[in-house]
């Protein structure tokens, strides 16, 4: 009896293991996908100053029955997170994903950017630096998009971005201004998300919805700070109805790993 109960253990876990990393596939032939995006603060819990914690980002990743990541504020083999260390592609190992990382900058002695995390395969992967007003002296952002391979060859195009955080909205007006030029191109359905320092009502997101559809429309759940969150700055939007529809919307209430809380919207593609 305990052999047949053991058996049943060990399928039922295999199971469980195929349907975190095989969307669902429903009867009209659509696909169902779990989508997150994360702003990871370099890996450095806000309340432990220089602590490097790479462990627990992807400890929030993994208890998320997720397909694909769009992640923020990455390190690459930098001195303020480890010469040795590419927060990408480790993440990726400790989540069983497939990591391409998009350098916006060189920082501290190796390279900054964001990421797309898949547990599927990626292919035509692509990183598009944005534009910055040099006048500004804002930081430079990218865009990074790759196509993703879905079980029965579905593809979809999956793209992350870290909009500029100045105060003034001159960059962010720029970059998603060209965000919108570079997609309109792609031929695939687009599932966008990331970090982009603008709240809803903005004349920044106002610009996003003219293109794409939100996952949140009327009450966002907020995003920042990581504790007694106020504003709604992170998102996942794609791009029309005739190719997805949401599902759910949530924010993943953690407080410890990053000052941002991640967003997560599970899409149907039809």
């Amino acid at each position: 009896m305990k052999l047949v109960s053991l058996a049943y253990a060990i399928f039922f876990s295999i199971i469980g293991c195929r349907i975190k990393t095989v969307p669902t596939v429903t009867k009209d032939n659509s696909a169902i996908i779990a989508v997150l995006s994360y702003n990871i603060h370099h890996a450095n819990p806000p309340s432990k100053p220089g602590l490097i914690d790479v462990n627990a980002i992807a400890s929030v990743i993994n208890r998320q029955p997720l397909d694909v990541v769009a992640l923020q504020e990455v390190d690459v083999h930098t001195g303020r997170s480890g010469i040795s260390l590419n927060e990408a592609e480790e993440i990726a190992r400790l989540t069983g994903m497939k990591a391409f990382f998009a350098k916006a900058i060189d920082y501290d002695g190796g390279e900054y950017g964001v990421a797309i995390l898949s547990k599927f395969p990626m292919e035509n992967m692509k990183n598009y630096p944005l534009p910055t007003d040099e006048l500004t002296k804002g930081e430079h952002r990218t865009l990074a998009t790759a196509t993703i391979i879905l079980p029965g060859n579905k593809k979809f195009v999956f793209a992350c971005t870290h909009l500029d955080a100045q105060h003034n909205d001159t960059n962010r007006q720029l970059q998603i201004k060209k965000i919108l030029e570079l997609t309109k191109q792609l031929n695939l359905p687009v599932v966008f998300a990331g970090d982009l320092n603008a709240v809803p009502e903005s004349d920044v997101i106002k610009k996003l919805d003219s293109y794409f559809t939100r996952t949140c429309i009327g009450v966002c759940p907020f995003t920042i700070p990581e504790k007694n969150p106020n504003r709604t700055i992170d998102y996942i939007a794609f791009k029309s109805f005739d190719d997805f529809s949401v599902l759910s919307i949530s924010v993943i209430e953690e407080s410890y790993a990053s000052d941002h809380r991640p967003v997560k919207a599970v899409l149907r593609i039809k």
